[in-house]
């Protein structure tokens, strides 16, 4: 849940966390960091958003091991599961699988295509470009490239370089 929908995480923030029981928990270490996850769940039998029928609290503490700085990230989700569906464990895996996407492709397109300083906004044509910058996205990572950016320089030295790559020349 980001912050286009105020009235609602407002509400979903000031809900009782402290109270709420812990699902998951999930301790680890890596890229010279230590990093502590919490999540807890919440059943709902109204919220003003279309099906859903559980709010989650993400909470992650994370040091950097080298300069001691902590940041803490609180973010909030939104569900249409009915409780139990899922375990506290699959809830995070599920959520950590998100955030992989959006890093991979979200992240790209507002990074490398400044997607959101893009001026087009009215009927389809937002849309219509979402689904070019995916396009673009998607045949460089099929080239192998991890760099998007670089990958796009590339291209833009050689027109023909992406139509050669799809077998079209």
């Amino acid at each position: 849940m980001k912050r286009n929908h105020p009235a609602l995480q407002e509400k979903v923030r000031r809900l009782p966390w402290r109270d709420i029981r812990l699902d998951h928990y999930e301790h680890g270490r890596g890229h010279h960091h230590d990093e502590i996850r919490r999540l807890r769940t919440a059943s709902f039998a109204h919220l003003d958003y279309p099906q859903a029928r559980q709010v989650l609290q993400a909470v992650r503490w994370r040091r950097d091991l080298g300069t001691g700085k902590l940041t803490i990230e609180r973010i909030y989700l939104v569900t249409s599961l009915p409780p139990g569906a899922a375990e506290g464990i699959e809830l995070a895996a599920w959520i950590r699988g998100h955030w992989r996407i959006e890093n991979q492709l979200h992240h790209v397109r507002d990074r490398t295509f400044r997607e959101d300083a893009s001026k087009v906004r009215t009927r389809n044509l937002p849309r219509v470009m979402a689904g070019l910058r995916n396009l673009a996205i998607g045949t460089r990572r099929q080239d192998g490239h991890t760099n998007i950016a670089a990958a796009l320089r590339r291209t833009a030295r050689d027109h023909s370089r992406p139509l050669t790559a799809r077998g079209l020349t």
